[in-house]
């Protein structure tokens, strides 16, 4: 079947459309975003969206404007789910990169080295704890 022929609901976006639905943001410009997770409220009708921009790096700028451009993500989103209702979306920054990286820091630490060479040298008790 030709691409002219399809129903529109099999046909991709054209060019035009493609143009028109870019997000222009000069925050966001040049900038790959992970999402890692997203949150349904019960009833679909919101969702916290958790991001994280590649490197880190200026994440509140980011997060802010994606939720500057919420309403068109949402509408994008729309056009390519099944679901009643398009849940309204809420951004936030995904700060479990950053917390697993703070607890790597500390397992990696002297003080840590120090404790566990310590515990290993300890004498220990009959039944072996």
């Amino acid at each position: 079947m030709s691409r002219h022929n399809a129903p529109s609901s099999q046909r991709g976006p054209s060019q035009r459309q493609l143009r028109v639905g870019e997000i222009r943001d000069p925050d966001l410009e040049g900038v790959s975003v992970t999402v890692t997770q997203v949150k349904p409220s019960p009833d679909m009708r919101h969702a916290t969206v958790f991001v994280e921009p590649l490197g880190g790096k200026n994440a509140d700028t980011i997060v802010n404007a994606l939720n500057r451009h919420r309403g068109f993500l949402r509408g994008e989103l729309g056009r390519t789910i099944e679901l009643k209702f398009t849940p309204e979306l809420r951004f936030v920054e995904d700060t479990s990169f950053a917390e697993a990286e703070r607890i790597e820091k500390i397992l990696q630490s002297e003080k840590v080295a120090r404790d566990l060479q310590a515990q290993s040298e300890a004498p220990k008790d009959d039944d072996g704890a």
